[in-house]
């Protein structure tokens, strides 16, 4: 009974050894292609040319980040300004010195529910990732 209650120990404790890392490795880079896209979409929006972000460059966005791996229609970006304009208006773009701020989000979605072999709490289900970034705007009408 003894043998028994170690091996099953031992082997829990080293599916978490091993496993456990690479889940983490995961979020670590999901987190980071977020912040990647963000920083890239305020670049962009920011720029002397639009002066907003649309939702032609967010659905663009989505299908970029859909090539690392991450489900399109899990993506939740808020795009807001400074001035309390609509930041997504092709129509109305943010003059020169506004704010443009964009978050994107994504779910965990139970990546660190290994982490219950230990007696460690994962994040809930509905946890998300986030990413967010500001740029002054640069277009000038």
């Amino acid at each position: 009974m003894k043998s028994i209650l170690v091996f099953v120990l031992f082997a829990a404790t080293m599916c978490w050894s091993m496993f456990s890392p690479i889940y983490r490795h995961v979020l670590i880079v999901r987190q980071a292609v977020l912040q990647q896209e963000v920083d890239y979409l305020l670049e962009v929006g920011a720029s002397g040319t639009y002066g907003y972000i649309d939702e032609a460059m967010l659905n663009a966005s989505r299908t970029r980040l859909a090539g690392f791996g991450l489900t399109p229609g899990e993506i939740e970006f808020e795009v807001a300004a400074t001035n309390g304009a609509v930041g997504t208006n092709p129509a109305s773009p943010l003059p020169r010195g506004v704010g443009l701020a964009l978050t994107a989000t994504y779910p965990v979605e139970g990546l660190l529910e290994i982490d219950r072999l230990i007696g460690l709490t994962p994040p809930s289900w509905d946890a998300r990732i986030r990413a967010s970034g500001m740029k002054m705007s640069e277009y000038v009408p």
